[in-house]
């Protein structure tokens, strides 16, 4: 006993509520949450500094656009409608577009006028034609999921999608952005749903992980797509092949994980199965109940977070159970095996009830006092010492996002002769800890991979790295969004091997995810460039495509561009050859 806690004290793991900047004259960003308008056509942007020539492609993001229809209002930022965006980079010179997704949602809520379709965080009213009875029969229809896939853009055998978290995607044209067709998983194997955050090998094969639920119980599934064998001049979507690799029953059936992605190595795909509990219960009452899916939801740390570790070649399940105490993770940055060891770093939280609080009404809220009391609401709990949860006690006053990156590592040779209550972890560069506590049981606890200079700009989130060349391998650097407020407005470089960070910062700008493009015939992990789109709620129409130099962090060139931009999710480059 005295060992295991020992072994915790190493991993650092109260570092994250250490000195935290203090929200006070916080930036009001309601228009960073507000309709626009699309731009289907290209528009020239005005190039300053130097855009290197050796880019060639498209940046493509993807995010909410539209947030009401006539009088109805959508309630959370997950809801609003898709909207999809493009930065064409050639030669030095960028063209921009944007196009809405033609999904069924933004069809059936156009033609209607208001919102007609569920999503995460709003429930569609009743059609009020219709008569008392015909209304009231209608809360006891389970809603269709959405299609409305404003979460990422995603591959698959050659072709692009855009995706969220239910069963469908649709297929879109990487240039014109146009909408193709709708791709309901369920179709070709047995899941109902799938998330945004798929992998890919080196092969090119795509991974993820999806949901499926039954007599039998509800299980987490392991998915694989195999690599594109299209034959030329077909223009459909393909999904011949896809199966199911491995099928993970849930700890709890009656009370499943939210996961917003999974972890790949060379050989082995991680499920983290974390406390953040979708009730089944409430979720077959909710439409009853007029709730949204987001009120199914609920942060529950009694239970450990437990690591399913699954061979990616043969969909074996390590019979070994990995476990750690309570987090919530929402993106991996890298894993990779290291003799005999799976190394897994992600962004990480100690509190998972902030999902449901990235309401359109606190994001909405006004500069100064109220914006500052929201913020700490948010990411530290109530401003009330009497009703602040203790693990935040330590830090009043906080607005940094609570995610930071941590290392677990996990062995990957226990057996019945490892010996017990002693760290198994002997890689020099770690300090994460796993203890084997019983027969086929490991407990492990992370190491933080950062130093207090990141508390300069809150938490860290979006987290990417030289994903071509350095996914699912030892690497060094990543880049990520700082987050000293409830959006991100900072850009970040981190180092593994000195924790110590390179910083973008300027007040009253936010950036986007950052996207790593590699240099051709890149030496380095950081040779190439880092893409973000910067928007303001200072200025009108003042949106720009910033370029830093990967290496020094330190600006190229801008493209700017007379539009606005809400603030979106995820994003990808797509290279043209």
């Amino acid at each position: 006993m005295s060992s295991t806690k020992q072994l915790n004290n190493r991993s650092g793991g109260n570092a994250s509520k250490k000195k935290c900047p203090l929200a006070m004259g916080l930036e009001d960003i309601a228009p960073l949450v507000r309709t626009v308008e699309e731009i289907p056509e290209p528009i020239t942007t005005v190039v300053k500094g130097n855009i290197p020539s050796w880019i060639n492609g498209s940046f493509l993001r993807n995010g909410p656009g539209k947030f009401e229809f006539g009088k109805d209002n959508f309630n959370h930022w997950f809801d609003g409608m898709a909207l999809m965006h493009r930065f064409y980079i050639h030669d030095g010179e960028v063209t921009y577009s944007s196009r809405f997704l033609r999904s069924d949602s933004y069809v059936h809520n156009s033609e209607k006028d208001r919102i007609v379709v569920c999503e995460f965080g709003t429930m569609a009213m009743p059609d009020p034609c219709k008569n008392f009875f015909s209304r009231f029969l209608s809360r006891f229809k389970i809603p269709k999921a959405t299609d409305n896939a404003s979460v990422n853009f995603v591959k698959y055998k050659g072709d692009y999608y855009v995706s969220t978290e239910t069963n469908y995607m649709r297929r879109v044209d990487p240039q014109s952005l146009e909408t193709k067709e709708k791709v309901d998983w369920s179709e070709y194997i047995a899941v109902n749903s799938a998330t945004a955050h798929p992998h890919y090998d080196r092969e090119g094969a795509s991974y993820n992980m999806g949901n499926s639920y039954g007599k039998g119980g509800f299980f987490y599934n392991i998915i694989r797509v195999p690599p594109p064998e299209k034959v030329a001049g077909e223009d459909k979507a393909d999904f011949s092949g896809a199966q199911v690799l491995c099928s993970i029953p849930a700890s709890d059936s009656r009370k499943p994980s939210y996961y917003h992605s999974f972890a790949m190595s060379e050989n082995y795909v991680v499920f983290i199965e974390q406390p953040i509990k979708l009730d089944l219960l409430k979720f077959m009452l909710f439409r009853i109940q007029g709730k949204s899916f987001d009120k199914v939801m609920t942060w529950e740390p009694q239970y450990d977070t437990i690591f399913h570790v699954v061979h990616r070649h043969t969909g074996e399940q390590s019979k070994v159970k990995y476990s750690a105490p309570p987090m919530f993770t929402l993106h991996q940055i890298n894993a990779y095996e290291d003799k005999g060891f799976l190394v897994m770093d992600m962004c990480c939280g100690d509190d998972g009830d902030v999902i449901g609080d990235f309401t359109l009404e606190n994001l909405r809220r006004g500069p100064g006092e109220e914006m500052d009391k929201e913020t700490e609401t948010i990411w530290h709990g109530s401003p009330d010492p009497e009703k602040a949860a203790p693990s935040r006690e330590s830090c009043p006053g906080c607005i940094t996002i609570r995610n930071l990156p941590r290392r677990y590592v996990l062995p990957l040779t226990v057996t019945d002769d490892t010996p017990s209550d002693q760290n198994l972890v002997t890689l020099p560069f770690c300090h994460a800890t796993a203890v084997k506590t019983g027969c086929g049981k490991v407990l492990c606890t992370h190491e933080e991979l950062y130093d207090e200079e990141l508390f300069q700009y809150g938490g860290l989130e979006f987290p990417q790295i030289n994903y071509a060349h350095y996914n699912a391998r030892p690497y060094r650097y990543y880049y990520a969004c700082g987050f000293g407020h409830l959006f991100s407005d900072s850009l970040l470089k981190m180092d593994l091997e000195t924790k110590k960070l390179k910083a973008w910062r300027h007040p009253g700008l936010f950036p986007s995810e950052p996207v790593f493009v590699p240099a051709p015939n890149a030496t380095e992990e950081d040779d190439g460039v880092v893409m973000s789109i910067i928007i303001t709620p200072r200025t009108e129409k003042s949106t720009f495509l910033l370029v830093l130099d990967a290496k020094t962090f330190t600006e190229l060139g801008r493209a700017e561009v007379p539009v606005n931009i809400p603030f979106g999710t995820h994003g990808v480059f797509n290279e043209m050859q």
